[in-house]
């Protein structure tokens, strides 16, 4: 029950700053929801803790099942690919909006 708690919190923070004005926020909203979707890829297989999975040591009934454990990893690594990506398109392009076209002398009116 804890986790499922935890992963909502994680859901709604994320969300709330994902749909902020600012990219390093949405960068961080991004964040919240993969942690949220680790945490719960993790709560799929079983909470209580069991066995390596080393077939020479224990029975395959109590090991570990190493699958949500690898979606988990890939799932960090690709969150933070796309955490610098973003963050590098956040750095340059910090003053988008706070500068103005230059004015070429066109006319636009007619």
């Amino acid at each position: 029950m804890t986790v499922a708690i935890l992963v909502g919190v994680l859901v709604a923070g994320g969300v709330y700053l994902m749909m902020q004005r600012s990219l390093v926020r949405i960068v961080f909203g991004v964040s919240l929801l993969s942690h949220a979707a680790n945490l719960l890829l993790l709560s799929a297989g079983v909470l209580a803790w069991r066995q390596e999975p080393l077939s020479d040591r224990t029975d395959l009934a109590s090991t570990a099942d190493p699958l949500p454990q690898a979606f988990v990893l890939t799932a960090i690594v690709i969150t933070f690919a796309i955490t610098i990506l973003v963050l590098g398109f956040a750095v340059i392009g910090h003053n988008d909006d706070t500068h103005h076209a230059p004015e070429t002398g066109e006319d636009h009116d007619a």
